[in-house]
């Protein structure tokens, strides 16, 4: 099991070619994510695993300068590639990036009207996404909605995708995303799917969703 230090170590080193690398393959689907979210002005929003900061920069423009958008990243190399994304763009008062463990958020509760996620939910372990959608519940306000773009699973996977589940199991350290059966895992986490897209990506299903805050049962 690869461990977080070894997946910062990783994102560190890939940082400055990240967007070469995934960019484009990407963009497709986290460009529906953020419609699909449609922030709007002067909301507060967070993005977990905001990675090398073209959707914070995205976000930053949707909320305004009466708005405010945080972005988190395990990732220091990740951080500083988005920092400099943003002071290209002016540095937007509003927008901050903060180096943190998205298992354990540092932010106090209901602050936040939307959350964004690409990419990255099926980054974490099982016990570790719980942690994550916890954490999500716990800074969302009541009326908030949670959007998250993912690698999906499908009724009856393909060659593409037993062959890149096998590189993941291989080598989890450099294929570090799996496909994950996105809904279910909201659902069972209390959150209520309010719209959902389906697509692929070379071969393999994505799922963009976007979900409301459910009823918390004891």
């Amino acid at each position: 099991m690869v461990t977080r230090k070894q997946t910062q170590a990783n994102y560190d080193l890939l940082s400055r070619w990240y967007d070469l690398l995934a960019g484009s393959s990407e963009r497709k689907y986290r460009e529906l994510g953020l419609r699909m979210l449609d922030v709007r002005p002067g909301e507060r929003v967070l993005e977990i695993g905001s990675g090398t900061g073209q959707a914070l920069l995205s976000l930053a423009r949707s909320a305004g300068a009466a708005g405010m958008v945080v972005g988190v990243d395990l990732s220091g190399g990740m951080c500083r590639v988005a920092r400099g994304r943003l002071a290209q763009a002016g540095s937007p008062a509003h927008a901050a990036i903060i180096c943190g463990d998205a298992v354990g958020l540092p932010c106090p509760g209901a602050t936040f009207d939307a959350i964004f996620m690409s990419f990255t939910l099926e980054l974490f372990d099982a016990a570790d996404m719980a942690s994550v959608l916890e954490e999500c519940w716990r800074v969302l306000r009541d009326d908030g909605r949670l959007g998250v773009v993912a690698l999906t699973e499908s009724g009856r996977p393909n060659l593409m995708q037993r062959l890149y589940v096998w590189a993941h199991h291989r080598f989890p350290a450099w294929i570090d995303c799996r496909p994950i059966p996105v809904i279910e895992i909201l659902a069972e986490h209390r959150f209520h799917v309010e719209d959902v897209t389906s697509g692929s990506m070379w071969g393999l299903p994505v799922a963009v969703a976007v979900a409301s805050k459910g009823t918390r049962t004891a």
